[in-house]
């Protein structure tokens, strides 16, 4: 586990692809409670360790991950996330091909399928659907991949893998979304880049970003940015 940022009311980390945020029907051991045992560690903290979880990502998702250390900021960053003000989330996603215009502001509305865990590109007025909104901007063109810059307006299920993969750029590694085959690592090429908010507790304004994984095709891509 590789921490990005703590202090008294939040702590920050970088997840990998194959770590899940919360606990799920795997029975896998999720981040929150590894993040908890190093706090308890680290601060030789008695009984149990607070933390809450404002801020997820799906787990084959790699990138930065929020968690409050107390219900203060707990409340605060619930709010930030749900209202979208306050806080910018920035994205990298490696993709197949290439979007025909190199950047461009994505309107759709979504509908979830809880059974297939997916989410469809909807028509308005389509019983369930939520307006889903995302600007992405072309940071460097390979031969076969083009990794992209990705800012949420929404934060809907599935977003930026329904809304790229609706314009023929799947996320590399992606099958639930038409990639051509899995990545080896079980993950996806879609990675929590950035975080900047205004800080739940100090007021402060704060940026954390997370390093991608040490992989040949990210390197490849992530060295050529102007």
């Amino acid at each position: 586990m590789t921490v990005l940022y703590e202090d008294n009311h939040i702590i920050a980390v970088n997840k990998t692809c194959n770590e899940i945020v919360q606990g799920d029907k795997t029975g896998d051991t999720p981040l929150s409670e590894i993040v908890k045992a190093y706090i308890k560690e680290k601060y030789n903290k008695p009984g149990e360790v607070f933390l809450g979880v404002p801020h997820r990502l799906d787990r084959p998702t790699s990138g930065v991950v929020l968690f409050a250390r107390t219900s203060k900021a707990l409340t605060r960053l619930n709010e930030m996330f749900k209202s979208h003000e306050q806080i910018q989330k920035t994205y990298w996603a490696i993709v197949q091909g290439a979007p025909k215009v190199p950047e461009a502001r994505l309107e759709n509305w979504l509908v979830r399928n809880e059974q297939q865990n997916k989410s469809y590109i909807a028509k308005f007025g389509t019983k369930d659907a939520k307006f889903a909104v995302l600007t992405y901007k072309t940071l460097v063109r390979g031969e076969n991949y083009t990794l992209l810059e990705v800012n949420l307006e929404t934060g809907r299920h599935h977003q930026i893998r329904c809304q790229l993969a609706a314009i023929g750029c799947p996320v590399k590694g992606d099958l639930k979304y038409g990639a051509k085959r899995s990545n080896p690592d079980g993950g996806i090429c879609l990675h929590a880049r950035q975080i900047a908010f205004v800080h739940p507790v100090s007021k402060q304004n704060i940026c954390i970003t997370a390093s991608v994984a040490d992989d040949a095709l990210w390197r490849a891509l992530t060295t050529q940015i102007s």
